[in-house]
């Protein structure tokens, strides 16, 4: 049954070459908010006072997993307002103003914030972070409404609470925590939601693409319904919610095309005043399944209509009585998303430590104690380590290599290098010695913090020992494995205009020769070689996962040997220095044996000519026979500057002899199947997703 759509050396003669990079970019795709200009300026037509501007914190750039992970309705994935600024507000005018906006935002609620009039759900437009800072964020006697088309909305952190009127299922004041109606790509995460008079949660009206994780909702009559609808459309994650003292819709699921529970406690104390009437409910046409959660004294566990299905697997139930059915087909959630769900023996103990607000998301305290992570995992936290790098001379040091040069040799944990927004003109290696570097950029956006270069192939080193050649000329070169970059631009503005006489035009912004490396939000800038994926040595495994990022060039500007998963990213497409317009994506250099470039969930784009790009060729480096070079498109949007067929031979290889393949790719570049465009099969597409490429390694940032 069919799903509802979402859906070294190198290389020499490559022709002529793109103008120096500019670093601001036109907007590359409108999937993936290329990053605001930040400010503190209120919104056109607010009040000349603006509350506090705030540098964004580490968890400004978290994504949601889950349904709302799921790139569809043209939006890639939900990550709020991360790109644009961040503001703190404590009063109902400053919230309603920020959250209302058109432009993105990240805003942080410091202190209460009561309602006025009781009941207020402040409309919360598109491309919105709502997030609670610390534990001191509490909305009292109001919610927030999610209306028809809004999207990419996050709500993290927060205690809302306290709507209730005196009169249980009251029918006269319907006020929620959150509402949706007709919404889409919604992440609910860390809130203690209770004593609402009417909803916890609402999503109605074919609402979808929605998660909601990690919350304590309590102390109510109506828990969490879904549906409102004779649609069957919405799609809805549900995992690691604890669920205490609440009556019904514990979820309510009605008409769900998708209804994913996992890991969820629900929990009714004897001797209360509240009494539970049923659990998880699948209602009309819904396909649920609800896999290793933990029911404790709770009436009617699981109930299901006629019409419904429920798939159960691994659940616990204890003191529990009454309805506990299941039945029918669902669905695979591993068809949409990546999740290991956690035993449900451990999920008591696991969500009363872990649901609700936490005191600092997404980060493990620097104390050493047992703390919580934004996945809930229970982590030892070792001392963190954090440097801080600022041009202007405010932080400990003045260059990002200077940093990279204070960590020990063999460091055992992780160390931070925070850099402040600036231009940092440096190159910067980090040796293979210094495992477990993140280097984060501390802007409202990525492109507030730029490292940028120009050394080509062909530039000649200042010691007179010859050239820097590919490999040397990279502004940032990684040798060392688990290393991170977040929320920065790397670049190579190498200008070939007004070097047309040098031998070389190679220019790498990022090169990686290690294992276990992660790019989340990141520009990669370049024209020709941009982005070069490596490993230390060919029989070595080097793997890189590029996740809610750009990568910019024109010329074989993603390549390399290593196994590299590219996802939920915008590929911009440049025309070269003469403004003419022609390149290839990638130029993969696998070994036999290992696994090449996957694109994924992405999008291929840019301000060029039509069908003057191809996807990639294969890079036999140094002529070696032995390497079957891989890449791999799927589930990518491909503008139409895509050739028809759109993998070419290199060197004297055949791309047809090594491994170039599509798998439902749309937009106007994409095309049927054929012998120069090779789709896989439904078989081969489960051999090369998102979830198995990089084999036993899950990225997560830290």
């Amino acid at each position: 049954m069919s799903e509802h759509p979402r859906r070294a050396r190198h290389r020499s003669g490559t022709g002529a070459r793109t103008v120096a990079l500019p670093l601001v970019l036109a907007t590359a795709a409108a999937t993936l908010a290329y990053g605001a200009a930040p400010g503190t300026a209120a919104p056109s037509g607010s009040p000349a006072a603006a509350p506090t501007a705030a540098a964004a914190p580490a968890w400004a750039t978290a994504t949601a997993d889950g349904f709302a992970s799921v790139d569809a309705l043209g939006q890639n994935g939900t990550y709020g307002g991360r790109d644009g600024a961040v503001v703190t507000v404590r009063t109902q005018a400053e919230l309603e103003r920020y959250a209302t906006a058109a432009e993105p935002y990240v805003i942080v609620v410091a202190g209460t914030i009561t309602m006025n009039p009781v009941g207020k759900e402040i409309k919360v437009a598109s491309d919105k972070t709502i997030v609670g800072s610390g534990t001191s964020g509490h909305i009292v006697g109001g919610g927030f409404f999610l209306g028809q088309g809004v999207h990419n909305v996050i709500i993290r952190n927060l205690t809302i609470r306290d709507a209730y009127q005196g009169v249980w299922n009251d029918k006269d004041h319907d006020f929620d925590a959150v509402q949706m109606d007709g919404a889409h790509h919604v992440w609910i995460d860390h809130n203690d939601l209770r004593n609402m008079a009417d909803g916890l949660i609402d999503v109605r009206k074919d609402s979808t693409y929605v998660t909601v994780s990690w919350n304590e909702m309590s102390h109510n009559n109506k828990t969490f319904g879904i549906g409102w609808t004779e649609n069957v459309l919405t799609d809805i994650t549900i995992h690691h919610n604890w669920i205490r003292e609440t009556e019904q819709r514990n979820p309510s699921t009605d008409n769900c095309a998708h209804a994913h529970l996992y890991n969820n406690f629900l929990e009714d104390t004897p001797g209360t005043d509240i009494t539970s009437s049923y659990g998880n409910y699948s209602r009309g046409g819904t396909r649920m399944v609800l896999e290793n959660s933990y029911f404790q004294g709770f009436k009617n566990p699981v109930i299901k209509d006629a019409t419904a299905t429920v798939v159960q697997r691994g659940n616990v139930f204890s003191g529990t009585s009454g309805r506990n059915e299941s039945g029918g087909t669902a669905f695979d959630p591993r068809t949409y998303y990546a999740y290991t769900p956690d035993a449900a023996a451990n999920v008591p103990s696991l969500l009363k430590s872990g649901t609700g607000p936490r005191g600092s998301i997404g980060t493990t305290a620097a104390t050493g104690s047992a703390t919580k992570t934004s996945t809930g995992t229970s982590t030892r936290a070792a001392a963190a380590t954090t440097l801080t790098v600022a041009k202007d001379g405010t932080g400990q040091y003045t260059t990002v290599q200077a940093a990279v040069n204070a960590v020990p040799a063999n460091n055992p944990s992780r160390v931070l290098i925070s850099v402040k927004p600036g231009t940092y003109r440096e190159t910067v290696q980090v040796p293979s010695n210094k495992p477990h570097i993140t280097v984060q950029g501390t802007g409202g956006s990525r492109k507030d913090t730029v490292i940028v270069f120009n050394n080509a192939a062909g530039t000649a080193k200042p010691d007179g020992s010859g050239t820097y050649g590919t490999s040397g000329s990279a502004t940032v070169a990684v040798q060392a494995d688990d290393f991170q970059a977040r929320n920065l631009t790397i670049a190579n503005d190498f200008d070939e205009r007004a070097n047309q006489s040098l031998a070389g035009h190679q220019a790498v912004a990022l090169r990686t020769a290690a294992d276990k490396v992660l790019l989340d939000g990141v520009i990669v800038e370049g024209d020709q070689d941009t982005l070069l994926l490596d490993t230390a040595a060919k029989d070595r495994l080097g793997r890189v996962k590029v996740t809610n990022s750009y990568v910019v060039g024109n010329v074989d500007f993603i390549f390399g040997r290593a196994t590299a998963l590219i996802d939920r990213s915008v590929i911009t497409l440049k025309k070269r220095w003469d403004g003419s317009s022609a390149g290839y994506v990638t130029a993969p250099s696998t070994a036999a044996g290992r696994n090449g470039i996957l694109i994924a969930n992405s999008t291929v784009n840019g301000d060029v000519s039509d069908r003057t790009f191809h996807l990639g060729r294969p890079w036999h480096a140094g002529g070696d026979a032995s390497l079957d070079p891989q890449t791999t498109v799927r589930d990518t949007t491909l503008s139409a500057a895509v050739r028809t067929a759109p993998w070419t031979d290199m060197s004297g290889f055949s791309w047809k002899d090594d491994r170039f393949a599509e798998y439902r790719n749309t937009g106007p570049g994409a095309g049927s199947a054929s012998t120069d465009r090779p789709h896989l099969t439904d078989a081969q597409a489960t051999t090369q997703a998102v979830n198995t490429w990089l084999g036993d390694w899950t990225p997560t940032a830290s």
